[in-house]
């Protein structure tokens, strides 16, 4: 089992900068890929961005990509995402997950923080 919890969400202005992190505890966290997905009011949840713990390596959704950073602090734990230059339409509650990116399937979610861009 591995458990994930968010924080960092809130309210900010267009144009802002956040910063959402996740720590995860519990067994094998390292063998999982790292995810954040986010899901609008009334709209399905999507993918934003994913790392693996060991390789680093990262993939963003058109949508974010060149505005938000996925990174990990494998000390620590904690993933982190970088968003930047934040737009209305990056409105969402923010999940962080843990699973296998290679089918796509993420059985292990945090509970959700919610980012609220405001005009």
């Amino acid at each position: 089992q591995v458990q994930l919890v968010e924080s960092g969400g809130g309210l900010v202005q267009v144009g802002d900068s956040l910063r959402l992190s996740c720590t995860a505890s519990g067994r094998n966290i390292f063998a999982y890929t790292m995810a954040w997905f986010r899901q609008a009011p009334g709209k399905e949840r999507v993918f934003v961005a994913r790392i693996g713990w060991s390789t680093g390596s990262t993939y963003y959704s058109d949508s974010v990509k060149d505005r938000f950073t996925i990174s990990v602090a494998n000390a620590k734990n904690t993933v982190y995402l970088e968003m930047n230059s934040l737009k209305p339409e990056d409105t969402a509650v923010y999940y962080c997950a843990a699973g296998f990116w290679a089918i796509n399937e993420y059985p292990y979610w945090g509970q959700g923080t919610q980012v609220t861009v405001s005009s």
